[in-house]
């Protein structure tokens, strides 16, 4: 059984984000498998889709409600959930078969996209990776006793990840690809070139902005005075595959 999972919490994505991933992983996988949403606010959520409570991280907010919150994931264990999970944020488009993901060094028990705007720095980018519930409570536990000390230091909850966990391993880096990263042409070209889909690539991250529904139509909001670079043509290609 393959297993994924995402997570929703709040309100910064509605349920069409959820409907929209489970619909990309449907097309891109072979069956049997399960979907899982772990969220606050199932409403809206379409039935094919598993919706268990969102766990929490306890650490000061605003953190405890921002990326700080994934890695409640890493809790000695899951309600409802055991074993290896392939993770996906809501904010990803998924372009190709994803059956690899399972499949690939299953001995790890942790396997994360290249971390592509600090590439070769041994950091992963949380969009996409594969754990295994219980392997590293460490992690959770650590973050909990010292967060006054982690949440400074480490940029992000990926950054800490990466600089804690005891094992680390990344994706053939065809896999996974940033979206300002690898499809967006450099300036000037981006004034009449539109974003492109390298080819092998099996999942699109869009952290920050733009994120799908704006780069479909060619927005990337920015401040006025950014808006020179900051712009884009219509990634047309996200609408084949960002769809129920």
């Amino acid at each position: 059984m393959k297993q994924i999972v995402c997570m929703k919490w709040g309100d910064k994505y509605p349920a069409e984000y959820v409907d929209k991933l489970y619909g990309m992983v449907a097309r891109h996988i072979t069956p049997p498998f399960r979907f899982v949403c772990l969220t606050d606010r199932p409403e809206g959520i379409r039935s094919e889709v598993e919706c268990l409570p969102c766990p929490t991280v306890p650490v000061p907010p605003p953190h405890n409600n921002r990326g700080w919150r994934k890695v409640s994931l890493w809790n000695d264990t899951l309600p409802g959930m055991t074993g290896d999970w392939l993770y996906l944020d809501l904010d990803v488009v998924v372009t190709g078969p994803i059956d690899d993901f399972f499949e690939y060094s299953p001995e790890l028990s942790y396997i994360v996209m290249q971390n592509w705007t600090q590439p070769g720095k041994g950091i992963g980018n949380t969009s996409v990776f594969r754990f295994r519930i219980g392997s590293h409570p460490y992690l959770l536990h650590e973050l909990t006793a010292h967060h006054a000390e982690h949440i400074p230091r480490h940029r992000n909850s990926q950054t800490y990840i990466s600089r804690t966990i005891k094992q680390i391993a990344f994706w053939p880096d065809a896999w996974c690809i940033l979206f300002k990263t690898h499809c967006i042409p450099p300036m000037p070209q981006r004034w009449w070139r539109p974003p492109h889909l390298p080819s092998n690539t099996r999942v699109v991250a869009f952290p920050g902005v733009p994120n799908p529904d704006e780069a479909v139509i060619g927005q990337w909001p920015a401040p006025w005075y950014k808006r020179i670079y900051k712009h884009i043509l219509p990634a047309r290609w996200i609408a084949d595959h960002w769809r129920e």
